[in-house]
């Protein structure tokens, strides 16, 4: 299910993770490289993809929310 990004925050080891609006985090390394180099190296990359949407498999999944820092 397409969920758009609400958010972002690094994880333990400083990998970042995007935020969705239905509750799931989601590392951004598992989407596809060419995305991984556009928005996830700048500031300005990561505020432009704010609502962008990303595959959610965990609401596939019906899992439940993740905790958010």
């Amino acid at each position: 299910m397409l969920q758009p990004i609400i958010g972002y925050h690094t994880d333990g080891e400083g990998h970042w993770v995007a935020q969705l609006d239905c509750g799931h985090n989601q590392h951004v390394r598992h989407d596809p490289p060419m995305i991984v180099r556009e928005w996830v190296t700048s500031e300005s990359g990561r505020t432009s993809m704010l609502g962008h949407q990303l595959e959610c498999k965990k609401c596939d999944e019906r899992a439940p929310k993740d905790e958010r820092p």
